[in-house]
Protein backbone atom coordinates (compact mmCIF):
# COMPACT_ATOMS: atom_id res chain seq x y z
CA UNK A 1 0.00 0.00 0.00
CA UNK A 2 1.11 3.55 -0.69
CA UNK A 3 2.99 5.12 2.18
CA UNK A 4 0.72 7.96 3.27
CA UNK A 5 2.18 11.05 4.83
CA UNK A 6 -0.21 11.30 7.73
CA UNK A 7 -0.08 11.59 11.48
CA UNK A 8 -2.74 8.85 11.65
CA UNK A 9 -2.06 5.12 11.77
CA UNK A 10 -3.97 2.54 9.75
CA UNK A 11 -5.28 -0.50 11.57
CA UNK A 12 -5.28 -3.63 9.44
CA UNK A 13 -8.43 -5.69 10.09
CA UNK A 14 -7.48 -9.31 9.36
CA UNK A 15 -9.65 -11.02 11.98
CA UNK A 16 -12.24 -10.14 14.58
CA UNK A 17 -9.56 -9.55 17.24
CA UNK A 18 -8.31 -6.59 15.17
CA UNK A 19 -11.62 -4.75 15.57
CA UNK A 20 -11.39 -2.22 18.43
CA UNK A 21 -13.44 -3.11 21.50
CA UNK A 22 -15.55 0.05 21.24
CA UNK A 23 -16.74 -1.07 17.78
CA UNK A 24 -17.52 -4.70 18.58
CA UNK A 25 -21.21 -5.58 18.27
CA UNK A 26 -21.88 -2.51 16.11
CA UNK A 27 -22.79 -2.15 12.44
CA UNK A 28 -19.24 -0.87 11.86
CA UNK A 29 -17.88 -4.23 13.02
CA UNK A 30 -20.40 -5.97 10.77
CA UNK A 31 -19.24 -3.85 7.82
CA UNK A 32 -15.63 -4.82 8.46
CA UNK A 33 -16.51 -8.51 8.82
CA UNK A 34 -18.73 -8.57 5.74
CA UNK A 35 -16.22 -6.77 3.58
CA UNK A 36 -12.81 -7.93 4.83
CA UNK A 37 -13.68 -11.47 5.97
CA UNK A 38 -16.49 -12.26 3.50
CA UNK A 39 -18.64 -13.70 6.28
CA UNK A 40 -22.04 -15.07 5.35
CA UNK A 41 -24.59 -12.30 4.98
CA UNK A 42 -27.41 -11.98 7.48
CA UNK A 43 -30.75 -10.75 6.23
CA UNK A 44 -31.40 -7.12 7.04
CA UNK A 45 -34.90 -5.69 7.03
CA UNK A 46 -33.74 -2.12 7.56
CA UNK A 47 -30.49 -0.21 7.23
CA UNK A 48 -28.28 -0.36 10.30
CA UNK A 49 -25.82 2.33 9.31
CA UNK A 50 -24.88 4.92 6.71
CA UNK A 51 -21.77 4.81 4.55
CA UNK A 52 -20.28 7.89 2.92
CA UNK A 53 -17.71 7.03 0.26
CA UNK A 54 -16.20 8.27 -2.98
CA UNK A 55 -17.98 7.70 -6.27
CA UNK A 56 -14.86 5.99 -7.70
CA UNK A 57 -15.74 2.88 -9.69
CA UNK A 58 -12.82 0.82 -8.31
CA UNK A 59 -14.53 0.43 -4.95
CA UNK A 60 -17.29 -2.08 -4.41
CA UNK A 61 -18.28 -2.98 -0.87
CA UNK A 62 -19.06 -6.58 -0.02
CA UNK A 63 -22.23 -6.03 2.04
CA UNK A 64 -25.75 -7.46 2.04
CA UNK A 65 -28.82 -5.78 0.63
CA UNK A 66 -30.64 -3.36 2.94
CA UNK A 67 -27.64 -3.19 5.33
CA UNK A 68 -26.74 0.48 4.80
CA UNK A 69 -27.65 3.77 3.25
CA UNK A 70 -24.77 4.57 0.89
CA UNK A 71 -23.93 8.13 -0.14
CA UNK A 72 -21.32 8.36 -2.89
CA UNK A 73 -19.76 11.70 -3.77
CA UNK A 74 -16.48 12.88 -5.27
CA UNK A 75 -13.80 12.32 -2.63
CA UNK A 76 -16.48 11.33 -0.08
CA UNK A 77 -17.00 15.07 0.46
CA UNK A 78 -20.46 15.48 1.93
CA UNK A 79 -20.32 19.25 2.45
CA UNK A 80 -23.49 20.62 0.89
CA UNK A 81 -25.16 17.21 0.93
CA UNK A 82 -25.68 16.84 4.67
CA UNK A 83 -29.44 16.67 4.18
CA UNK A 84 -29.02 13.21 2.65
CA UNK A 85 -27.17 12.04 5.74
CA UNK A 86 -29.70 13.81 7.98
CA UNK A 87 -32.46 11.89 6.21
CA UNK A 88 -30.81 8.56 7.05
CA UNK A 89 -30.23 9.62 10.66
CA UNK A 90 -33.68 11.15 11.17
CA UNK A 91 -35.84 8.87 9.08
CA UNK A 92 -34.13 5.52 9.63
CA UNK A 93 -32.71 6.00 13.15
CA UNK A 94 -29.12 5.57 11.93
CA UNK A 95 -26.59 5.84 14.77
CA UNK A 96 -23.39 4.72 12.99
CA UNK A 97 -21.70 6.24 9.95
CA UNK A 98 -18.61 4.95 8.16
CA UNK A 99 -16.72 7.61 6.22
CA UNK A 100 -14.59 5.83 3.65
CA UNK A 101 -11.68 7.45 1.83
CA UNK A 102 -9.65 5.38 -0.62
CA UNK A 103 -6.15 5.11 -1.98
CA UNK A 104 -5.29 6.82 -5.25
CA UNK A 105 -8.29 9.15 -5.11
CA UNK A 106 -8.77 11.29 -8.21
CA UNK A 107 -9.61 14.30 -6.05
CA UNK A 108 -6.08 14.33 -4.62
CA UNK A 109 -3.98 16.89 -6.49
CA UNK A 110 -6.98 17.60 -8.70
CA UNK A 111 -5.41 20.74 -10.12
CA UNK A 112 -2.81 18.60 -11.92
CA UNK A 113 -5.65 16.84 -13.78
CA UNK A 114 -7.15 19.99 -15.29
CA UNK A 115 -6.00 19.39 -18.86
CA UNK A 116 -7.46 15.87 -19.01
CA UNK A 117 -10.69 17.09 -17.41
CA UNK A 118 -11.08 19.96 -19.88
CA UNK A 119 -10.16 17.81 -22.89
CA UNK A 120 -12.64 15.13 -21.78
CA UNK A 121 -15.51 17.62 -21.48
CA UNK A 122 -14.73 19.07 -24.90
CA UNK A 123 -14.62 15.60 -26.48
CA UNK A 124 -17.42 13.86 -24.57
CA UNK A 125 -19.84 16.64 -23.62
CA UNK A 126 -19.40 18.94 -26.59
CA UNK A 127 -18.33 21.86 -24.39
CA UNK A 128 -16.10 24.67 -25.53
CA UNK A 129 -12.67 24.95 -23.98
CA UNK A 130 -13.79 28.10 -22.17
CA UNK A 131 -16.88 26.38 -20.71
CA UNK A 132 -14.84 23.39 -19.54
CA UNK A 133 -12.10 25.54 -18.00
CA UNK A 134 -14.61 27.78 -16.22
CA UNK A 135 -16.39 24.71 -14.86
CA UNK A 136 -13.14 23.21 -13.59
CA UNK A 137 -11.94 26.49 -12.11
CA UNK A 138 -15.27 27.00 -10.33
CA UNK A 139 -15.46 23.59 -8.68
CA UNK A 140 -11.97 22.09 -8.41
CA UNK A 141 -10.92 24.20 -5.39
CA UNK A 142 -13.93 22.89 -3.45
CA UNK A 143 -13.40 19.22 -4.31
CA UNK A 144 -9.61 19.01 -4.22
CA UNK A 145 -8.18 16.91 -1.40
CA UNK A 146 -4.58 17.17 -0.26
CA UNK A 147 -4.43 13.82 1.56
CA UNK A 148 -7.12 11.11 1.66
CA UNK A 149 -6.60 10.17 5.30
CA UNK A 150 -6.27 13.69 6.65
CA UNK A 151 -9.40 14.73 4.77
CA UNK A 152 -11.63 11.86 5.93
CA UNK A 153 -10.53 12.27 9.56
CA UNK A 154 -11.30 16.00 9.45
CA UNK A 155 -14.66 15.29 7.78
CA UNK A 156 -15.43 12.76 10.52
CA UNK A 157 -14.63 15.32 13.22
CA UNK A 158 -16.68 18.02 11.46
CA UNK A 159 -19.72 15.78 11.19
CA UNK A 160 -19.36 14.53 14.77
CA UNK A 161 -19.72 18.14 15.95
CA UNK A 162 -22.90 18.50 13.91
CA UNK A 163 -24.46 15.17 14.96
CA UNK A 164 -23.20 14.75 18.53
CA UNK A 165 -24.67 11.34 19.47
CA UNK A 166 -23.81 9.67 16.16
CA UNK A 167 -20.71 7.45 15.90
CA UNK A 168 -18.55 8.43 12.90
CA UNK A 169 -15.70 6.10 11.97
CA UNK A 170 -13.09 7.09 9.36
CA UNK A 171 -11.95 4.17 7.19
CA UNK A 172 -9.61 3.75 4.26
CA UNK A 173 -10.40 1.49 1.31
CA UNK A 174 -7.20 0.25 -0.30
CA UNK A 175 -7.92 -0.21 -4.01
CA UNK A 176 -4.84 -2.44 -4.33
CA UNK A 177 -6.06 -5.17 -1.94
CA UNK A 178 -9.79 -4.21 -1.73
CA UNK A 179 -9.70 -4.16 2.08
CA UNK A 180 -11.00 -1.65 4.61
CA UNK A 181 -8.64 -0.24 7.21
CA UNK A 182 -9.58 1.68 10.35
CA UNK A 183 -7.90 5.07 10.62
CA UNK A 184 -6.82 5.53 14.22
CA UNK A 185 -7.76 9.10 14.92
Amino acid sequence: MKDFTSKYQLRDICNEKDIPDNLLNTPIADLLKYHNFSIKFREHETAEMAIVMCMDNRKQLNIPAKFAYILRTAGARITGSEFKLSFAIGFADIKFVALIAHTNCGMVNLTSKKEKFVTGLIKNAGWTKEQAENHFNSFAPFFEIENEIEFIVSESKRLKEKYLPIIFVPLLYNVEDNKLYIINS
